[in-house]
């Protein structure tokens, strides 16, 4: 069974976000995603930050070197920690809607998801290869949030928030359908009174960990959809999780202060780890 939370780095964040454990960085990286900022958790505890825009929506690993990060209408590549970002493609446009979340895939693309902002505002779940070339995978998404595959790869487990779902989906050859990503049905619903399903990562035995925004919490669902873990945490928007350490057996959780008064849940903000009882698997870099 888990092991009761530990925090890792005090409320450093705003809108903590998207972590993702790789060797090449050192361990573990995430995002104050609505400060812009880039963070990486030093051995010692400490954050670094790096500023790349107005919005910092994902970073993953690159299969060379570097990393990919999703902007806020953009995404872009970097070959070291320290050069400027190259712009490899716009995929939004208009105010009301802003790319949230997403993750890389076996075949190495990378998909990115929007949300909606304000009226009018339409998102969808995009695909990008690694020369840049975009299309739509999926349309009519409200929050686009955790995206994780299975073991073997054959499966995608996809959140939109508003839907207070986590969606399974089948993983196809590109060469076969140019979205990799098709047959969308329900995996979990999640009652509202629990919070709403946000990131997501996917352990080495096909288990499902659910970040629940307003829940406090996060759960393990096994493969057939059953809830049979629960870890509480003392901050209510629990915004993602990933495996990291050495033996990818720690569960890392971030957690947002977002619209939360100064002296609420002076937790909310930081970044915890459990002991999972279970081993996670690798990152999946982005080939461009």
């Amino acid at each position: 069974m888990p092991s009761t939370p530990l925090n890792v780095t005090g409320p450093v964040a705003h809108h903590a976000e998207g972590p993702v454990w790789w060797p090449g960085w050192g361990g573990l990286r995430y995002v104050d995603m609505l400060a812009g900022d880039l963070l990486t958790l030093r051995p010692d505890g400490g954050v670094d930050r790096r500023h790349v825009g107005d919005v910092a929506a994902i970073v993953r690993p690159r299969a060379g070197s570097g990393f990919v990060v999703a902007l806020e209408r953009d995404v872009a590549v970097a070959d070291t920690d320290d050069e400027p970002l190259r712009q490899l493609v716009r995929l939004v446009d208009g105010p009301a809607v802003r790319l949230n979340e997403g993750a890389a895939a076996p075949d190495g693309a990378f998909y990115a998801g929007g949300m909606v902002t304000g009226p009018g505002g339409a998102a969808s779940l995009h695909r990008v290869e690694p020369d840049g070339t975009a299309r739509v995978v999926l349309d009519g998404i409200g929050c686009s949030n955790g995206l994780g595959f299975s073991p073997d790869g054959a499966r995608a487990y996809y959140a939109d928030t508003v839907t207070h779902r986590v969606d399974v989906l089948d993983v196809v050859p590109a060469s076969e359908d140019p979205r990799g990503l098709v047959g969308r049905r329900p995996f979990v619903t999640i009652d509202p009174a629990d919070g709403a399903p946000d990131g997501l990562a996917v352990d080495a035995e096909g288990g499902v960990w659910v970040a629940l925004w307003g829940g406090s919490a996060v759960r393990r669902y096994s493969p057939d959809g059953t809830l049979d873990a629960e870890i509480r945490f003392p901050a209510s928007q629990v915004t993602a999780c990933t495996f990291g350490d050495d033996g990818l057996d720690a569960l890392y959780v971030t957690t947002s202060r977002q619209d939360l008064a100064d002296d609420d849940e002076p937790e909310a903000g930081s970044v915890f780890r459990v002991d999972a009882g279970v081993r996670g698997l690798p990152a999946l870099p982005f080939a461009g």
